[in-house]
């Protein structure tokens, strides 16, 4: 349980998250995370990372149980920090990352894989932001770099999801396969990118993100600004206390 890399072949790093039962972290499973990719990422040694998780999704997010649990704010602000610190491992991490993504990705895990240098998902895998039912914002930086613009605003203010197939079509998702083969497709993808010289792999990834057109840890910042606000309101937590419940609205 939590954060364990393995270095399956050589130039390979694979990162897995697992925090049962459904990946949804806790502040400092973030902070772990953000650390086992950036220590990845400055080993010579290693020209590729991939992402993965065990379970039965990729990520849910951050953990509700555990902000309903605080009755101030340090919970609220340590996963924001957190979502923030690994978001920006995965963008900043040394090497390409390759996010292996099966069942959900949720809220957070739209964080990460948006940061991503290449997605291999599962049939089975779904990607979205429910962010507005958990009494939250945020991400909609990330949905932005696998969706159009209209779409990923239809899927924000909705809170649906869409598939990996249909990602696929955008050009987001590298492949698709079965959920079994899918740890095969992402080292596939891994090795042939760390067949790759070492330094310059390292060069090519400082350039791309050198000519992003948007600023990724800027303008998720200021998406999280207006998280703090609904909760100094009071909307975050109405909304934050129907999660869950049957019924609710």
């Amino acid at each position: 349980m939590g954060v364990s890399t393995t270095s399956p072949e050589r130039g390979i790093c694979v990162v897995t998250v697992d925090f049962p039962p459904v990946n949804a972290l806790p502040v400092q499973g973030w902070y772990n995370l953000a650390d086992a990719l950036r220590a990845a990422g400055r080993d010579p040694e290693i020209r590729c990372v991939v992402l993965a998780a065990a379970g039965r999704g990729f990520n849910a997010g951050v953990d509700i149980k555990e902000m309903r649990r605080d009755t101030g704010h340090a919970a609220l602000i340590g996963a924001n920090r957190g979502c923030y610190e690994a978001f920006a491992a995965v963008y900043e991490c040394e090497v390409p990352v390759v996010a292996a993504v099966n069942g959900y990705c949720l809220g957070g895990g739209i964080g990460l894989v948006g940061n991503a240098d290449a997605i291999v998902a599962s049939d089975d895998a779904t990607f979205g932001l429910p962010e507005l039912d958990r009494g939250a914002l945020g991400a909609a930086t990330h949905l932005a770099r696998l969706v159009p613009q209209h779409l990923m605003r239809a899927l924000y203010y909705t809170s649906r999801t869409a598939t990996a197939r249909e990602l696929h079509a955008h050009g987001s998702v590298w492949k698709v396969v079965p959920r079994e083969e899918l740890a095969a497709a992402a080292l596939e993808l891994a090795r042939e990118i760390a067949r790759k010289d070492g330094c310059l792999i390292r060069l090519a990834k400082a350039a791309i993100n050198g000519i992003d057109p948007v600023d990724v840890r800027r303008s998720y910042r200021f998406e999280q600004g207006f998280t703090f606000e609904a909760n100094l309101s009071g909307v975050a937590d109405r909304v934050r206390d129907t999660f869950g419940k049957e019924g609710a609205q």
